[in-house]
């Protein structure tokens, strides 16, 4: 055997080593004692049957049988023990688009020294190591596309697919490329142009996305905010009449003496005004979670003043599986959007909730005297400012996996949420 042919085998080995331990560290694998020893065996099985084909059959056969021989079996591999069937396959591909990194380095070299065959053989061996050294460090990066849609996946690994066919239709298996085609040589630009074009615009899509929950966020801590504020006006008004309460010997005592010198127009005065001051800070208790029973007394008490019939029936728990933040959200804007639609003084806004088996159940009914647009089951206005805490709802559900509904039957708007 030549030196040239000896230097061949080598790079024929190297090349393969260096893209089936890509493939193998862009795809999803716990690795495992047993994953090891599968992915082992299978390298060695890999090269067992390049052996039969270059030495064995023909060598001249190799290279246009290598997608069956090499490609085929490792993709196989990686999907069984990646327990995954589409991003094994792109993991290939992505590793046999890096191959070409030291392909091009070595003919870099060739064309700079006028080297030949011999030299392209030991530049690409020289490479391989460093090469595929700093290639792993992208692999965790290439292994998160995985997490993402099918959708992005396929977007990620159209430019290895089509380069592993433009590679082996027009260099392997044909002479196009060495030919000169002008629509040949000109293919991979048109495709790096086209992925380009298709990376921006799924940028941009990206960057909309970003803003929009951005300015969600934003509005959802506006809210909290809000929350928080009257939650903490209502207790203060809530300690204010437990000092009521509490004072209510001493108040007693001062009516005693009224009384007692013939002052009873004072006394009857000082009885209304005690009486106005803990109207204003009474706090009916429509249930056991204290968020819970200040929000329905707040929005309560704006009922009533709105002139709005405002039923509740609450059974809520102290802890319930919905955070105390989220809570205040979610009932805040149920029943924010359900006064905001009681525009007539017989208008009604019924609220049922309740837990059950660690499930939050919540409906909210109430009048609804104009139409109202869906768009997938959810209802949209295309007035600026409203519409944020339809989407404040939906994403507090969705971020606990639980269930909404939005209807209108007879003249009433339904909101039903479980989770």
């Amino acid at each position: 055997m030549t030196a040239d042919a000896i230097l061949y085998a080598c790079n024929t080995v190297a090349v393969g080593l260096f893209g089936i331990v890509l493939s193998a560290a862009f795809c999803n694998i716990r690795w495992t004692r047993r994953n090891v020893c599968c992915m082992v065996a299978s390298t060695l099985a890999i090269f067992l049957i390049q052996g039969i084909v270059y030495l064995g059959i023909d060598p001249a056969l190799g290279p246009y049988l290598y997608p069956l021989h090499t490609h085929l079996p490792l993709a196989i591999t990686l999907c069984l023990l990646s327990h995954e069937r589409l991003w094994p396959v792109i993991s290939v591909l992505t590793a046999y688009l890096c191959c070409q990194l030291r392909r091009w380095l070595a003919l870099v070299c060739v064309w700079a020294f006028s080297g030949g065959d011999r030299m392209q053989y030991a530049v690409e061996l020289i490479v391989t190591l460093p090469l595929l050294l700093l290639l792993l460090r992208t692999a965790p990066a290439v292994r998160s596309i995985s997490r993402y849609s099918v959708t992005v996946q396929c977007q990620f690994g159209c430019t290895p697919a089509l380069y592993y066919a433009f590679d082996y239709l027009t260099r392997v298996y044909t002479n196009l490329l060495a030919d000169g085609d002008p629509a040949v040589v000109e293919f991979m630009p048109f495709v790096c142009c086209v992925a380009y074009l298709m990376f921006l615009a799924r940028l941009s899509k990206e960057q909309e996305a970003r803003a929009h929950l951005e300015q969600l966020q934003n509005s959802l801590n506006l809210q909290v905010g809000q929350a928080v504020r009257e939650i903490e006006a209502l207790r203060e008004s809530q300690q204010k009449t437990r000092a009521y309460r509490h004072d209510l010997r001493h108040h007693l005592q001062y009516l005693s003496g009224c009384l007692e010198n013939g002052q009873y127009e004072q006394a009857q005065r000082y009885i209304h005004e005690i009486n106005a001051e803990i109207e204003a800070a009474r706090v009916v208790t429509y249930c056991e979670n204290e968020a819970a029973n200040l929000i329905f007394s707040a929005f309560a008490a704006r009922a009533e003043a709105q002139g709005v019939k405002f039923s509740l029936q609450a059974v809520l728990p102290h802890i319930l599986p919905i955070s105390e933040s989220d809570l205040c959200v979610l009932l805040s804007n149920a029943l924010e959007n359900a006064l905001h639609a009681c525009k007539e003084a017989d208008d009604s806004i019924e609220v049922q909730t309740y837990e059950r088996n660690g499930k939050f159940f919540l409906q909210v009914v109430n009048d609804c005297r104009k139409a109202v647009r869906f768009e997938d089951g959810i209802p949209v206005t295309d007035r600026p400012g409203h519409g944020i805490g339809v989407s404040s709802i939906c994403a507090i559900v969705e971020r606990y996996g639980g269930l909404y509904s939005f209807s209108v039957k007879e003249g009433k708007f339904v909101l039903r949420v479980s989770l």
